[in-house]
């Protein structure tokens, strides 16, 4: 019988999902992970495999928890609510001192260096927001939420589009108030229906 591991499995997690949302994934090499992770080789990969095997369940641990609100978005009452938490949540996200800038998924998608399946899992996660987002407003659409000429498809694309670049601003420099501002400009011209 081995013995039993010497570390918190979700602190590790943690600790990793930290440094690649910071440095990417190319850039994070193993002894960046094990000294993070307080680990040594051996013990990460008997407990995550390979780091590509760490780097997917980081973005497990990510989306049930940094990011989880994208999954708070689609309860929301109103299309508009559903845009604006989503982008709010962006913005909360990317612009929080206790956390890298931006978004480790977006930065991430953005990265050339990513391994090949990596890519295409980030790829299919997208898909599947955006397609979620637009049954949402799809739903919206049949409660008369949104204007009847509202092509819910392309309203999920624009606002999924929108939340990218709040991201990417947010990783490079731009302050909560400043994006803010943003989304509030963002909001005035959201499609609703006059009540």
């Amino acid at each position: 019988m081995g013995r039993p591991r010497q570390f918190c499995k979700d602190q590790a997690l943690d600790h990793a999902m930290q440094l690649f949302w910071s440095k990417g994934f190319q850039a994070t090499t193993l002894a960046d992970l094990t000294a993070a992770m307080g680990i040594n080789a051996p013990s990460l990969y008997a407990a995550f495999g390979n780091k590509e095997a760490l780097f997917e369940a980081v973005l497990d641990r990510y989306f049930a928890g940094p990011a989880q609100y994208l999954k708070h978005a689609l309860q929301q009452p109103t299309a508009r609510a559903t845009a604006e938490f989503l982008w709010r949540g962006a913005v909360g996200l990317g612009t929080c001192p206790d956390n890298p800038a931006g978004c480790l998924w977006v930065r991430s998608l953005l990265s050339c260096g990513l391994p090949t399946d990596l890519h295409k899992r980030l790829l299919q996660q997208q898909t599947e927001a955006k397609q979620q987002v637009a049954e949402r407003f799809t739903r919206a659409l049949a409660d008369g939420d949104l204007p009847p000429a509202t092509d819910c498809k392309i309203l999920a694309e624009s606002v999924f589009t929108f939340s990218f670049g709040l991201s990417v601003q947010a990783t490079t420099g731009a302050t909560r108030t400043q994006l803010d501002e943003v989304i509030r400009l963002a909001l005035a011209a959201f499609p609703t229906t006059i009540s």
